[in-house]
């Protein structure tokens, strides 16, 4: 499936916190942001989850939910999301299925060497499913910032 924004957002094959699948039609009437990270409490993404913590509230009264997905385990978002005490999901998605049909399981390079690996992107979904936007250069400092300058 071809992510194009106007579209229907690719299906999200991955579990929350207690082992269960993800639902999007559960948030039907609410716009998704859905930000892809590399790795549980390494700086960069701890830096981005804080910004997205630190902001959840004005993105909640906005209409926004807030979900970040990586292939760690739930057991390593657990401690995450208790570490820096996170109000959103985290979904684990350790099979890469929704990493790939999102395109962000990619091969990576770093001084020099090739690897598997997830770029830091967010996508927001509309209330109806479908894909609004992409952002594919996501500071993380000011990732909830990048959000509401689109709108």
């Amino acid at each position: 499936m071809e992510l194009v924004i106007g579209k229907e957002a690719a299906k999200i094959d991955a579990l929350d916190l207690n082992g269960k699948p993800f639902k999007i039609e559960d948030y039907k009437g609410k716009k998704l942001i859905v930000f892809f990270y590399p790795k549980d409490n390494t700086p960069v993404c701890t830096i981005e989850v804080q910004n997205f913590r630190d902001n959840y509230k004005t993105l909640k009264k906005e209409g926004f939910e807030v979900i970040g997905i990586s292939a760690d385990s739930i057991a390593s978002h657990k401690k995450f999301i208790d570490k820096y005490n996170l109000p959103f999901i985290l979904l684990s998605d350790e099979s890469k299925e929704t990493l790939s049909r999102y395109d962000v399981w990619k091969e990576k390079s770093l001084f020099g060497m090739t690897y598997m690996g997830i770029l830091r992107r967010t996508f927001v979904i509309d209330e109806n499913g479908k894909l609004e936007h992409i952002i594919e250069k996501v500071i993380s400092r000011n990732a909830a910032e990048q959000i509401k300058s689109l709108y």
